[in-house]
């Protein structure tokens, strides 16, 4: 599966942006997705996860209320709703993909987009 994650940016605090992962596979409704991020000068971090079917979905506990994942397997995308960005959110933003069975742990994603830089200014 080859990822392509796309819609970051630079924008306010407060501001909103969605993130888009598009997949080259039309079996893509069968895969696990999650979204993570990596700050600068700072590891990796997940941020949220949507099963294959968009029936289950967890987000990092500092981003609930804020961030919002979804699919539409019909165009093979998963999205990422970023609602009242702060500078914290300042981050390279990766989607990736693994197997049918629902995971959070970064480990388990056999499949990488290349990344989405969002900028978030004070």
């Amino acid at each position: 599966v080859q990822l392509q994650a796309s819609g970051g940016g630079l924008v306010q605090a407060g501001d909103s942006l969605r993130l888009s992962c598009a997949a080259s596979r039309r079996t893509f409704s069968n895969n696990c997705v999650a979204w993570f991020r990596q700050a600068p000068g700072k590891e990796r971090d997940f941020v949220a996860a949507i099963s294959w079917n968009g029936g289950t979905t967890n987000y990092a506990d500092s981003l609930k209320g804020r961030f919002t994942i979804s699919r539409d397997n019909s165009k093979n995308t998963v999205y990422l709703q970023m609602n009242s960005l702060k500078p914290e959110d300042t981050a390279v933003y990766y989607c990736a993909a693994r197997g049918y069975t629902y995971r959070t742990q970064e480990r388990y994603y056999d499949y990488w987009g290349q990344g989405t830089l969002v900028t978030v200014s004070s």
